[in-house]
């Protein structure tokens, strides 16, 4: 078992779930096991789920005394999941994952070291899925959402579906909040003046549970989130830095 540490996490891994209860588990291990190194904290936040996710991870804390439960009374997504997890973060550096595992937590650790030992102008580190373990559909309905914000946001980012993200609490925290920002973070946060980074990573086939979108919503929500966003952007006055005198 590893004892929980006296001192502030350096790293909180933010978990949102939502009927997850077939892959809760065996996710908190292998996060568990790819942070070893690293002092960590793991923040699953159940959206209200109706199976047993919340039972599997309160009952696993005895053996990860380092994990964190946060419920959610009332289903509200998954990017007001992220954020219930950021706020109660203690750690510094962020790092979120999906909730089905198909994200692979080994890759989690390389992109907060990459974070760490940039620059504080380095806002946030995000997972590419080069290699996808979706269906056809479901790959080409990203590629095109992919190209059309790319193309319309110039945040840099070929896949801001990836749920594996690592980023600066702080800089999280001046985003402004709204439904499905998970996947607007990159463009969000060079808004803000930061910087941001891509790296490879794996992406593993779901083996449990099912999918809680589908192509065609997918796709409407996506085009109407751009134009919010795309209005924020054009709202946007940075100060340049900003000095005290």
């Amino acid at each position: 078992m590893t004892e929980a540490s006296p001192h502030p996490p350096l790293v909180s891994i933010v978990v949102p779930v939502f009927n997850e209860e077939g892959a809760c588990v065996e996710l908190a291990r292998e996060i568990a096991t790819a942070f070893t190194d690293i002092a960590h904290e793991i923040v699953f936040v159940d959206d209200a789920s109706r199976d047993q996710t919340v039972a599997r991870l309160t009952d696993l804390r005895a053996e990860l005394p380092q994990l964190r439960v946060l419920r959610h009374a009332a289903n509200s997504g998954q990017s007001r999941a992220v954020r219930s997890g950021v706020l109660a973060a203690r750690g510094d550096v962020v790092a979120t994952l999906d909730g089905d595992g198909q994200n692979d937590p080994a890759d989690a650790p390389r992109l907060v070291q990459r974070l760490i030992a940039s620059g504080s102008s380095l806002g946030l580190v995000g997972g590419w899925r080069v290699k996808r373990q979706d269906s056809a559909a479901k790959r080409i309905a990203s590629r095109l959402a992919n190209g059309v914000r790319k193309r319309l946001l110039q945040d840099q980012a070929e896949d801001t579906g990836c749920g594996l993200k690592v980023f600066r609490r702080e800089a999280f925290l001046r985003l402004p909040y709204f439904d499905h920002m998970h996947r607007y973070l990159p463009a969000l946060m060079i808004r803000e003046g930061f910087d941001v980074a891509f790296e490879e990573v794996n992406h593993r086939a779901r083996l449990t549970g099912a999918s809680k979108y589908t192509n065609l919503g997918r796709l409407m929500v996506a085009f109407a989130d751009m134009r919010g966003v795309m209005w924020l952007n054009s709202r946007a006055r940075p100060p340049g830095s900003v000095s005290e005198l």
